[in-house]
């Protein structure tokens, strides 16, 4: 019998109390894994300040110097060179969010994590601030530019930079003596600025909560039982959460916050939403003027400049027996163009045909990894830490002692290097990469030393000096894969190891998906290899391929990507300044989209769970690691040489 309306609300109730239920259970264990900074001594005038601390405040925020002291020990005690300091009386809706973002008590291991606060007072060694360049010298001698008086929302950003800087001693404590009274609502735009700070789109979070609001309020109508237990539960979250005997925080607003939480929730939501809609989400409006006037400029040109002519056999193989796989547009960025990709039936290499000249390669990833979409694309990749390190310990059956020198090749921002230092702490890890991001990695520490511009340049200067060489989803970027197997040849060591991960061509998911299928990735990605090609390759070259990995490679987005696509090819972001200037309608309407495929990201996400599951369990997912050893001596005769 077909389950009738009634049960199905039932069973969504019973499933919406029981998420509401863990998530209130562990926003409590959070909470009493944050440390509290010990009572401070007697505070008296004239305290010495601590050599090297400097502390950074929003405005309105006074640190007693007892209290300073009190957290330049805890910070040094526990090896810590970021703390950010939460007030006893922190907001109970501002700390609830704070421990949904942060988890105390993998908080610091975690060296990719981003990097969260209250937003009220910061802690910041004089080193950090130095290396992340906000420390000026003065006629009072150094201090960090704009010590006090912040906005909430200007603190929340620079916590989330800060920790970047430290990546593995940023920390969080309560501050028993530090108060920052009863604060009312914020107003939409000033929320909206808090999410952005901490890397969150404040539209697509105004449309959950009015969404979950709007389900909490219909379970408790049409089931009253478990609807009502699931309303009630929401309601009281907060006082679950922060109240009772032994809570480090004390919310001075909690009694109010409890019981108008609906009512306030909904208004915050809205707030939220207007502002949104009011605003462009990038709130430097210079920049994004002079941005989309030299993009103007370009596209009058038109983009087939871009395009080299199109070539007639296959880069890998030389056969003439070529196909168009998929013909898609810009659907990462929604610039103008339209790109192929052909297949070889011969040797099934896929490859971009015609392919972008390097002012085209220039023209798309501009905006992409660095400048306007540099935060994105650093928050994607600091999510990939457990992937990160399952691509280091591949190394660990091959190799007795640690390697004492590893070049990651096309490393970004270097969040690779920074997460295989969990792995390996002993090893020297070196990043090149085209873009500006390889020389902030060096800056950060997350890379020794950061090489910029094309690998097969440093052929010659680099040759014989690592042991390990990585290029994770780098060679299907490249002009010619060819000539970087080459380079990586000539500058291991004799028995050095070469790691390699690649999305695999011939993944189910890419057949299923056809354009949607996010690996397709143009117009960045210029070859696609399959596995058979690469190990053939690799021989060529005097290696062995010790180990090959499918499953375990997997990228578990394929169908999460494929809603992303369509989603963004239905509503690109009105903001972009490829495009003619956003109108209301238009960002209105950008957002309502946005705001309907969230139910579709939720089934893609369950989709992607159970597909991730069975990748794992058959070895077929839609990437593949190799890990080959360079055993013989022979030396490629035409390094950089193009095909």
């Amino acid at each position: 019998m077909t389950p009738s309306p009634f049960h199905r609300v039932r069973w969504t109730s019973a499933l919406t109390l029981a998420a509401l239920g863990a998530g209130t259970v562990r926003a409590r264990r959070r909470l009493r894994a944050i440390p509290v900074l010990p009572a401070p001594p007697s505070a008296a005038d004239g305290l010495p300040r601590a050599v090297g601390w400097r502390l950074l405040t929003a405005r309105g925020v006074e640190v007693d110097p007892a209290t300073f002291l009190a957290a330049c020990a805890h910070a040094d005690r526990e090896g810590l060179r970021v703390l950010d300091l939460l007030p006893a009386d922190l907001g109970a809706e501002r700390a609830l969010g704070l421990l949904r973002l942060v988890d105390p008590g993998a908080y610091r291991e975690d060296r990719l994590a981003e990097g969260r606060g209250a937003g009220y007072a910061l802690l910041v060694a004089e080193e950090v601030l130095a290396r992340a360049g906000l420390l000026w010298t003065g006629p009072d001698g150094a201090g960090p530019a704009g010590a006090g008086g912040r906005e909430p929302a200007d603190l929340l950003a620079l916590t989330r930079r800060l920790k970047e800087y430290a990546a593995d001693a940023t920390g969080l404590a309560v501050a028993p003596a530090l108060s920052v009274g009863r604060a009312g609502d914020p107003a939409g735009a000033v929320r909206a600025a808090e999410l952005r700070a901490q890397g969150l789109p404040p539209g697509v979070l105004a449309a959950a909560q009015l969404a979950g609001l709007g389900l909490l309020t219909g379970l408790a109508v049409r089931q009253c039982k478990w609807g009502a237990a699931a309303a009630g539960l929401y309601w009281l979250q907060p006082y679950l959460v922060l109240g009772g005997p032994g809570a480090p925080l004390r919310p001075a607003d909690l009694p109010g916050a409890t019981a108008a939480r609906p009512a306030r929730s909904l208004g915050a939501a809205v707030r939220t939403a207007a502002a949104v809609l009011r605003t462009p989400a990038d709130a430097d409006a210079e920049a994004d003027a002079a941005r989309a006037a030299a993009y103007r400029a370009e596209l009058v040109l038109g983009t087939d400049r871009f395009l080299e002519p199109r070539r007639t056999d296959c880069p890998w193989c030389g056969s003439r027996r070529l196909f168009v796989r998929v013909r898609v547009p810009d659907l990462l960025q929604g610039k103008p163009g339209r790109f192929a990709l052909e297949q070889c039936a011969d040797c099934r290499h896929v490859f971009q045909n015609p392919r972008l000249t390097p002012d085209g390669l220039e023209f798309y990833y501009r905006d992409f990894y660095d400048g306007r979409g540099g935060e994105g694309a650093g928050t994607v990749f600091g999510r990939l830490g457990a992937s990160y390190r399952k691509r280091a310990e591949m190394l660990r059956p091959h190799t007795v002692d640690a390697p004492a020198s590893w070049l990651d090749v096309g490393t970004g921002h270097g969040h690779f290097c920074n997460a295989a230092r969990a792995v390996w702490p002993d090893t020297r890890f070196d990043g090149l990469d085209m873009g500006d991001g390889v020389g902030e990695a060096e800056r950060r520490g997350w890379v020794e030393t950061g090489f910029q511009g094309q690998f097969p340049e440093f052929a010659q200067k680099l040759a014989g000096r690592y042991e390990v060489v990585s290029m994770y989803h780098y060679l299907e970027h490249t002009r010619d894969p060819l000539a970087e197997l080459d380079t990586a040849a000539a500058v291991l060591t004799p028995g050095g190891f070469l790691a390699i991960e690649l999305p695999d061509p011939q993944s189910r998911m890419a057949r299923l998906l056809g354009s949607a299928w996010l690996p397709w990735f143009q117009p960045q990605h210029q070859h696609l290899i399959p596995a058979s090609n690469l190990r053939q390759a690799l021989t060529d070259r005097g290696f062995t391929v010790l180990a090959e990995e499918h499953g375990p490679a997997h990228q578990g987005n394929d169908f999460f990507g494929a809603v992303a696509l369509t989603t963004t090819r239905l509503a690109p972001d009105p903001d972009r300044p490829w495009a003619p200037p956003a109108t209301r309608r238009g960002r209105v309407l950008a957002h309502a989209v946005r705001a309907a495929a969230l139910p579709c990201f939720a089934g893609a996400a369950a989709l992607d769970a159970l597909r991730t599951a069975l990748a794992r369990r058959t070895d077929g997912g839609n990437a593949y690691r190799l890990l080959a050893r360079r055993d013989d001596d022979r030396l490629p005769t035409a390094v950089g040489e193009d095909r």
